[in-house]
């Protein structure tokens, strides 16, 4: 649970609500960091623009990227 209170679909603005509806389709649920992200949407902005671009990006293998992914994630110590 975050400090920050996520934001509900019905508060969301349009982008916001895409968003939400983009990820439950590709991955079932919402994830909490959206809802978050979501209160201010220049910074939502930017982060749906840098995960459209890694997920598009070819010049390194799949197996790769999802590997260093979860590195950089233990790093920090995020639970995603």
């Amino acid at each position: 649970m975050g400090r920050i209170e996520g934001l509900g679909a019905k508060r969301a603005g349009l982008l916001a609500r895409f968003a939400y509806w983009y990820s439950r389709r590709s991955l079932g649920k919402v994830p909490e960091p959206l809802t978050v992200m979501a209160h201010h949407g220049w910074i939502s902005f930017g982060a749906g623009a840098f995960e459209l671009a890694l997920e598009r990006s070819r010049t390194v293998e799949p197996r790769l990227k999802a590997l260093a992914s979860l590195k950089a994630a233990a790093l920090i110590g995020c639970p995603f």
